[in-house]
């Protein structure tokens, strides 16, 4: 008899094991949320949007879009990482959400990020320029900039888009490198508009802005590009060194966004989504979209390969956040 009742419960484990296998392969078999830890419109929820319909299309169910800001992503990313790990719940976000919040904001996190996040690919990054205004400022190169916030100290001020964002510590990173100067950060939270509209208005001189927001000031001649952050130099901008030409590798961000997960979500699930990603950004309309945006298409070949970069890129925002002590109170 007992030995009948052991068959019948491997019988069973087998059919419900199978059966879940069989569910995985069929996946995704409902809707995917996707969470995006900004308001709509931003570089952030474009890329989920454009992803996210095309993973529609391949994978055969809707991945909707929930904008869920506030409290520099920590809101969102905590959501995320609480959800079931069963592939459907996403989180697309950036280099601030995704890097810097959860080491300079770890006591203000409920969750342990690097246990509770796993990455699911990188998908762009955006080339950065360190502009000036031409308005009233002089600096026509790096050496230029610095030798004036040298002749100036706390003269020269530059904008962010608020105290602890990745352009505030890029500046800040800079000033160090470049022999401890002593610039004015001013912070400006309507973005990078804000921040433009500042150095023109010649409330502050100088800041490190993504190619994509400052194009069209830098084609008008308004805003002057002294270098770009980037592994090699723009045929749109053949004469912008970057930043390695001028002596300051490592100094700058080239703001990615990437996909993540709740730790624990199955393998298979992830490389299913993962694969599908990549066949997305191979998609002309997504090409184009993200051309026509200065983004760069540039995920990861694996699923381990962006395990390996989000822990890289955490180890490098290690180094950042040590060496330059932004205090934010907000």
């Amino acid at each position: 008899m007992k030995q009948a009742l052991l068959a019948m419960v491997s019988a069973a484990c087998i059919v419900l094991g199978g059966a879940a296998a069989q569910a995985q392969d069929k996946y995704p078999t409902k809707p995917v949320k996707i969470l995006v830890p900004y308001a709509p419109g931003g570089a952030t929820d474009i890329v989920a949007r454009i992803i996210g319909e095309q993973l529609r299309i391949i994978l055969g169910q809707s991945f909707v879009v929930e904008n869920k800001p506030g409290a520099f992503g920590i809101l969102a990313v905590e959501e995320m990482s609480r959800a079931k790990p069963d592939g459907y719940t996403f989180l697309i976000g950036n280099v601030s959400t995704n890097a810097i919040t959860p080491l300079i904001f770890t006591k203000k996190m409920s969750i342990d990020y690097q246990k509770s996040v796993t990455a699911v690919t990188r998908l762009v990054d955006i080339p950065e320029f360190i502009l000036v205004t031409t308005k009233g400022f002089s600096a026509k190169s790096v050496p230029e900039l610095i030798d004036i916030a040298k002749k100036n100290p706390g003269k020269v001020r530059y904008g962010t888009v608020g105290a602890g964002s990745y352009p505030h510590f890029d500046m800040a990173y800079f000033a160090k490198k470049a022999g401890d100067l002593d610039m004015i950060a001013i912070h400006n939270k309507a973005g990078a508009s804000g921040v433009i509209n500042d150095m023109l208005s010649g409330d502050t001189q100088v800041s490190f802005l993504n190619v994509a927001s400052s194009a069209p000031m830098v084609k008008a001649g308004e805003l002057k590009p002294l270098a770009l952050v980037n592994d090699k130099r723009l045929p749109e901008y053949p004469d912008v060194p970057t930043m390695q030409e001028i002596g300051f590798p490592g100094v700058g961000t080239l703001a990615w966004q990437g996909m993540f997960a709740p730790a624990g979500t199955p393998k298979p699930i992830l490389e299913t989504v993962h694969k599908a990603v990549l066949q997305a950004m191979q998609a002309p309309s997504v090409v184009d979209a993200f051309n026509k945006q200065n983004f760069r298409i540039v995920p990861n070949p694996t699923v381990d390969d962006a395990k390996t970069w989000l822990a890289d890129e955490m180890k490098n925002w290690k180094t950042i956040t040590d060496t330059v002590q932004i205090e934010v109170t907000e």
